[in-house]
């Protein structure tokens, strides 16, 4: 019952730093990619805060987990694959297309804008295929 509190917690978090820093506005979103035009830093300075947070956090984590006598859970590192490509090249282009993440779209569904809501609904759907296809040998 912790964790379900402390992952909701963290993911109403999140949902508010988004959406105070505006990222939820797809227009910001595309001028973070307009490098050749009026670029605007918001999303890397939003990436950055988040990458020095996830570091503090992290590091008490493992701390906490050397002191309890538990081995910390680590990522296991695996190797670059088509897989792993052809899915990094589709979330590319969609977010560059849309102006939407994932994150920031859920976080903007509660608006009900016909084109977020729209977003969300296939990007569930492509989750849902993905999890078929890998189900399939």
């Amino acid at each position: 019952m912790r964790r379900v509190l402390l992952a909701g917690l963290s993911g109403l978090l999140m949902a508010i730093g988004l959406g105070a820093a505006g990222l939820t506005n797809p227009s910001r979103i595309v001028g973070f990619l307009d490098f050749a035009g009026h670029w605007d830093a918001t999303a890397l300075l939003v990436m950055l805060s988040a990458a020095g947070v996830f570091a503090i956090g992290y590091r008490f984590y493992v701390k906490h987990a050397r002191q309890s006598g538990q081995a910390a859970v680590q990522t296991p590192r695996t190797r670059i694959d088509l897989p792993l490509v052809v899915g990094s090249l589709m979330f590319g282009v969609g977010w560059g297309l849309s102006g939407l993440c994932p994150g920031p779209a859920l976080v903007s569904i509660v608006g009900g804008a016909t084109s977020v809501v729209v977003f969300g609904v296939c990007m569930m759907a492509g989750m849902a295929v993905h999890g078929l296809l890998r189900r399939t040998p």
